[in-house]
């Protein structure tokens, strides 16, 4: 089994950025994918962003597409996403999580297809 434990996460003003990273450590040799949800108090979970971790099969949100760009670096067994031009909505508390099927397109979005999470890492944007 992969453990995830996000960091990065903070304050920051809106138009800012942050870069939030996701370090995997037990069993990273069958690791296949990995995605990157977030959560504000009283919403659903929602889908931010999803790779393979030989950096193809690239998915992002409606909501944050042109702003967010996700990355991993194989070699520190470690994912990013960097985060542009943030907004107040962009508040939430953002996890990462591993995904072992294929998926596309919408079906990148579906939490069922990702195991294990990790604890969270909480991103203000202040207006």
């Amino acid at each position: 089994q992969v453990q995830l434990v996000e960091s990065g996460g903070g304050l920051v003003q809106a138009g800012g950025s942050l870069r939030l990273s996701c370090a995997a450590s037990g069993r990273t040799f069958s690791k296949y994918a990995m995605g990157w949800f977030r959560q504000a108090p009283g919403k659903e979970r929602e889908f931010v962003a999803t790779i393979r971790w030989s950096g193809s099969g690239i998915v992002y949100g409606d909501s944050v597409e042109g702003r967010f760009t996700i990355s991993t670096d194989n070699a520190k067994n470690t994912g990013y996403l960097q985060m542009n031009s943030l907004k107040p909505e962009d508040t939430a508390t953002y996890y990462c999580a591993a995904r072992n099927s294929y998926c596309s397109g919408d079906g990148c979005s579906q939490r069922s297809i990702y195991d294990p999470w990790g604890q969270g890492t909480q991103v203000t944007v202040s207006s």
